[in-house]
């Protein structure tokens, strides 16, 4: 549910269909590392800037290398970023795109 939430409210604010998809895929592969590695437990920020739609994902389990999840995040993201330490790791999403508007209450 999650991810038609994030889904939903891009597309109201004009992220067109092909970015917002690979950008709402990537966005699920990370919640599901939450789900799979950190016992379900984490948060996720979604906002805009001027041109772009960035998320950030953070649990309290570490980053575990091997998984397809974040290979794919880099595949369909411009810009990925990754921090891990002792409390937790934060990853970051980012896409550009052509529409622009304002995004609340995710």
């Amino acid at each position: 549910m999650l991810r038609h939430e994030v889904q939903d409210r891009l597309h109201k604010v004009g992220v067109d269909s092909d970015r917002l998809h690979g950008f709402v895929l990537a966005v699920n592969e990370v919640i599901t590392n939450v789900v799979l590695h950190a016992g379900g437990h984490g948060r996720i920020v979604v906002w805009l800037t001027a041109g772009s739609a960035w998320c950030t994902v953070t649990d309290s389990g570490a980053f575990e290398v091997g998984g397809r999840g974040i290979w794919l995040a880099h595949q369909l993201c411009d810009e990925v970023t990754m921090a891990t330490g002792p409390i937790g790791t934060t990853i970051g999403l980012r896409i550009a795109f052509a529409g622009r508007g304002r995004l609340n209450g995710v």
